[in-house]
């Protein structure tokens, strides 16, 4: 199998600012918590377009402890999401034009992404797709309104992205990956600190166990025969399959975890306030 590197949010950017490609090339961020299926925040190489790769049995592990990211203590950031909220929910682009810097850089794996020729919100549309039809890129900046955390961004002055990593011993984490035969993009970890694990994909099942602050092994299921076309469920009525450390099968709800592969949205304050500076991810 290929090298597996657990790499954290703000690595990943750091490797594309010096452009030490091989440093984390296995990393890939996207948007949400892992889904049981194909969509975003899901683990890489789970999306349409072809048959999901082979997936590693289950089989047990050792615990990993996470520390969730806290949120960061700036009244004036709260007060800008709260001004970035109001924006995505009237998807007003020419109030979201005045909150994004002229540098606005998209990195992506093989290096800053934006066309310098154009202007900042010209590349944050592009990077998120804010005038795609399904309106996945306003849902993305009320995502990003509504996650209170940040982590500074190392070579990149002033420059901070939310949401931040979560902390945990990577050099364990990668020890745990290559033990189990998986990736990076197959582990998530609880949001809240704690998830109850199920019997089956139902919310209502059987409580089998409850895990605590670690790494936990996803294992997705493709979605069920004819969901194609159907409206996507909303957060908390499904559940993810999951290894717990046992090497047992249990599903768990899809919001109550965070995933290791996530985007970033890029902020920077001046002397007027906050602003969109970058954006890190996008790369399918």
């Amino acid at each position: 199998m290929p090298d597996v590197r657990f790499c954290s949010r703000t690595v990943f950017l750091t490797a594309l600012v010096l452009a030490l490609a091989g440093t984390c090339a296995s990393a890939q961020m996207r948007p949400g918590p892992p889904p049981p299926g194909a969509g975003p925040g899901g683990p890489p190489g789970r999306g349409p377009g072809g048959p999901p790769p082979r997936m590693a049995p289950p089989k047990p592990y050792k615990p990993v402890a996470v520390t969730p990211a806290q949120p960061y203590n700036d009244p004036s950031f709260e007060a800008f999401r709260k001004q970035l909220a109001e924006i995505a929910s009237h998807k007003d682009r020419a109030s979201l034009a005045k909150v994004v810097t002229t540098t606005f850089f998209w990195m992506g794996e093989r290096g800053d992404k934006a066309n310098k020729r154009k202007s900042g919100i010209e590349n944050l549309a592009a990077a998120i797709n804010l005038d795609g039809r399904d309106g996945a890129g306003w849902e993305l900046l009320s995502a990003a309104a509504s996650e209170p955390s940040l982590e500074a961004v190392p070579d990149r002055k002033g420059v901070m992205c939310s949401p931040a990593s979560p902390a945990f011993d990577q050099q364990a984490a990668e020890q745990v990956a290559k033990a189990t035969g998986t990736e990076p993009g197959d582990w998530g970890f609880p949001i809240k600190g704690a998830v109850d694990v199920h019997a089956t994909a139902q919310p209502n099942s059987p409580v089998i166990e409850k895990l605590g602050s670690i790494l936990v092994r996803v294992m997705p299921e493709g979605p069920p025969p004819g969901a194609q076309g159907n409206a996507p469920p909303q957060p908390g009525t499904t559940l993810v399959r999951i290894v717990t450390p046992a090497g047992k099968v249990g599903y768990v709800v899809d919001d109550a975890l965070g995933s290791l592969d996530i985007d970033q949205l890029c902020f920077v304050k001046d002397a007027t306030g906050w602003k969109i500076t970058g954006y890190a991810g996008g790369d399918n």
